[in-house]
């Protein structure tokens, strides 16, 4: 199986300080949903890994984060792609859970429910905690420089062998290659 992680926010939609609170306020990046089409054409799994601690400081709660979800994958199934599935951690930085990225908790819950091992998982983000949670399970970290991806570039102290690219379309454009 050819699977492939996404971070949302910053690789997928364009990122807010301000958080993601409405569907309306989930804009994709360009290049991100004819990514997720070629990919998935070509016979990728493609699945979310979110941290979405929107939830836990009730700016939103689930049944609009699904909402907003539901907008995704709308827009995703114009452009043809599709998304298998959506892990998200509703949690605060400061509930200390193990599912909140850079912990590896929903990266784990991804490995189980696909079969996928570690060493073969690829996932895509544009922060460090992302980076980090995959690298803790073996995978290989991608990092993007759309979101704050320019900045956790600049920051250093990215996993070993993080492969880095301009955005979702590039990651998009190597992964055919190969």
């Amino acid at each position: 199986m050819k699977l492939l992680v996404l971070d949302r926010d910053g690789v997928i939609n364009h990122d807010s300080p301000d958080y993601i609170k409405s569907p309306e306020e989930w804009l994709p990046i360009p290049g991100s949903l004819e990514a997720i089409s070629q990919l998935t054409r070509a016979g990728w799994t493609i699945v979310v890994a979110t941290n979405q601690s929107g939830v836990g400081r009730g700016m939103y709660d689930v049944a609009m984060l699904n909402q907003i979800h539901a907008r995704m994958h709308r827009k995703v199934g114009q452009a043809g792609g599709h998304i298998a599935a959506i892990f998200f951690c509703p949690h605060t930085p400061e509930a200390g859970c193990e599912c909140r990225k850079p912990s590896p908790g929903m990266l784990t819950d991804i490995q189980r429910r696909y079969g996928v091992p570690a060493g073969q998982l690829v996932m895509v983000g544009d922060s460090l905690r992302d980076l980090q949670a995959v690298a803790a399970v073996g995978g290989r970290p991608v990092l993007v420089r759309t979101g704050n991806g320019r900045k956790t570039e600049a920051g250093g102290n990215l996993p070993e062998g993080t492969l880095v690219f301009d955005d979702l379309a590039a990651v998009a454009a190597d992964l055919l290659q190969d």
